[in-house]
């Protein structure tokens, strides 16, 4: 059974995470949150789940506004040729639908099959926003708690920097 906001909600505070969340209406894409998002202090996220041919998946955490083109990454994270895994890849290791993928929903890949790479913006920033596992809030918390929960959960996360990674890489 993945896990619910009430569990990611005990887990934060079990980790001695401080946090802020906001309700508001679902929301499935980043041009959707923008005008929710535009109050809120810290770093607007985007977060891609992708499998590649080989059967390896990964959980991209952006800022929002970075450009990753999924048909040149896989260089860069060592692997074969990426796409967008399936709702149905979606639910199995990560617990969310589509529209709801967020870092904190690493905490449902148990098996570990899941490599989380987080985007170097993210990492520098002070304070970063994710849904807490359903797109109908958002939740904030410290960069170095986004790092810290990751580890939490056993995924050492992978910092990549999107923005020297040019359309042509």
């Amino acid at each position: 059974m993945p896990a619910s906001r009430e569990d990611l909600m005990a887990k934060l505070a079990a980790l001695g995470i401080s946090h802020t969340t906001v309700d508001h209406k679902p929301v499935f894409t980043v041009e959707e949150s923008a005008e929710i998002k535009a109050d809120l202090p810290g770093a607007r996220t985007k977060n891609l789940f992708l499998k590649d041919k080989g059967g390896n998946f990964f959980l991209i955490c952006a800022e929002s506004h970075a450009q990753i083109k999924v048909n040149k990454l896989h260089p860069h994270l060592g692997c074969k040729q990426l796409s967008f895994a399936n709702a149905d890849y979606l639910m199995e290791h990560l617990g969310v639908t589509p529209g709801s993928v967020c870092l904190f929903s690493i905490m449902n890949d148990t098996s570990g099959a899941v490599a989380l790479v987080i985007d170097k913006t993210l990492a520098d920033a002070d304070i970063v926003n994710f849904h807490p596992l359903l797109n109908d809030a958002t939740t904030a918390i410290s960069s170095a708690d986004m790092i810290k929960f990751a580890q939490a959960v056993d995924h050492k996360p992978v910092i990549m920097d999107f923005a020297v990674l040019t359309p042509t890489q």
